[in-house]
């Protein structure tokens, strides 16, 4: 387990932070664009399952906060001091707080079906992907078991990929 590694925030990826805030920023409070849907009966069905999945993505990056314990930390360079976690939800998904996250963007996006949002969503998606094939080379640097997990657990969707 080696520690030595970046130092500065920059170079431990605060960037994709940065970049992931503006995202977030946006699904939430952005310009929505026009809407992609336009039946009311619809637009209930889609709010309903949005507040659900909403609700789920709550529960979910919480459980992975707690999961992931002192080893928390926004910048995907892992602690100094960090530890390979892959028990609770990290059996299932080797970055449950990036899904959790993409969940909430999904639920956002059914709560407030627009093109913006929709697009916004896909560039979180596509941020999140490289930010963890970045923080996984530090991963397997540090700790040469990842690469079994990496081969066990899938990335960003349980099961899928």
């Amino acid at each position: 387990m080696s520690s030595v590694g970046p130092k500065s925030v920059f170079e431990r990826g605060i960037w994709y932070v940065i970049i992931q805030a503006i995202l977030i920023g946006l699904i939430l409070f952005g310009p929505k664009g026009s809407d992609l849907l336009t039946s009311e009966p619809l637009k209930t069905i889609f709010l309903s399952c949005g507040i659900s999945i909403g609700l789920i993505s709550i529960l979910v990056m919480l459980i992975a906060v707690i999961n992931l314990g002192k080893n928390l930390t926004p910048l995907p360079c892992p602690k100094d001091n960090a530890q390979l976690v892959q028990s609770g939800l990290y059996r299932y998904v080797r970055h449950p707080i990036y899904f959790g996250v993409l969940l909430a963007a999904l639920a956002w996006l059914l709560i407030f079906p627009s093109a913006y949002i929709l697009l916004y969503g896909i560039a979180l998606f596509i941020l999140f992907d490289i930010k963890a094939r970045r923080e996984e080379v530090w991963l397997v640097e540090r700790f040469p078991a990842y690469q079994d997990y990496q081969r066990r657990v899938k990335k960003l969707f349980p099961g899928v990929y």
